[in-house]
């Protein structure tokens, strides 16, 4: 999802997708921690995205140490993301236990744009692959510099002219995709989402099943809606703004917050 230019710190803020759920689940997850527990604030939180986040990371060092946050949710063997997000569960916790807020700051954030991107439909086109085909088997980390990451290589110059229309042309690849997020973030601009907090049901499952078992239920659910494969034929309409604000961003709000919970409920019990 769109989190700003990651130029600036503050560049997101109107317009950061990301940090709209992080501001609308902290609202949520503030109910549901104890005295116990300091929670970091939402502004500690937003500090870690953008610029400072997972995006930034990938202007910054491209391939090197970036988080890859995609995930087939026809896969039942697809785990790298979940095991990512689980990571973070556990450091959040204990960072929390240990009154660490800056850490506790900093995995909250992370996680919450790893749920996110994990939700957002972009995000399970099988990107890597399709990378790896265009850039002649090479894998993603073999693309150590900002121009290696922008301009696909090829075997002739016809033949590398006709991979990069293919990835950044009329309906490309990652055109395709920056289109999709941009549509996202300009249909929830100024949307409060007061309406997105988990039902109590929700958070008792994160108690007795764990988180991984509620995201992979939001996930289905979010897959099933084909929002990425109307948008590749269709644009964005009036549709897929409606499904994004009654179901997509909403379905992710509630994961975003039950994630922290489970480390809050963690750090509670140790």
């Amino acid at each position: 999802m769109y989190s700003g230019t990651t130029f600036r710190t503050k560049s997101g803020l109107v317009m950061g997708v990301h940090q709209k759920i992080d501001r609308v689940a902290h609202r949520h997850i503030k109910r549901h921690v104890s005295k116990m527990v300091h929670f970091p604030t939402a502004q500690e939180v937003l500090h870690f995205e953008g610029l400072n986040g997972p995006d930034g990371i990938k202007r910054k060092s491209p391939a090197k140490d970036e988080p890859w946050h995609y995930i087939d949710p026809k896969n039942p063997d697809d785990h790298v993301l979940i095991g990512m997000i689980n990571d973070h569960i556990y450091n959040m916790a204990e960072a929390l236990r240990e009154g660490n807020t800056v850490r506790a700051a900093f995995e909250a954030a992370w996680m919450s744009h790893a749920i996110t991107d994990g939700l957002t439909p972009a995000h399970h086109y099988p990107l890597e692959a399709k990378l790896e085909e265009l850039r002649g088997g090479q894998s993603i980390e073999t693309r150590i510099t900002t121009k290696d990451k922008l301009v696909l290589p090829g075997k002739t110059r016809r033949h590398q002219i006709k991979n990069n229309w293919e990835y950044w042309g009329v309906k490309g690849v990652m055109t395709t995709h920056l289109g999709f997020e941009l549509g996202v973030a300009t249909t929830i601009a100024g949307l409060k989402f007061e309406d997105t907090a988990p039902k109590e049901k929700q958070y008792e499952a994160v108690q007795t099943d764990g988180f991984e078992s509620v995201f992979k239920s939001i996930l289905s659910h979010v897959d099933g809606l084909n929002m990425y494969e109307e948008f590749s034929r269709s644009g964005w309409t009036r549709h897929l703004a409606t499904r994004t604000k009654k179901v997509l961003i909403p379905e992710i709000v509630r994961a975003v917050t039950l994630a922290w919970y489970q480390a809050v409920v963690i750090a509670e019990k140790k």
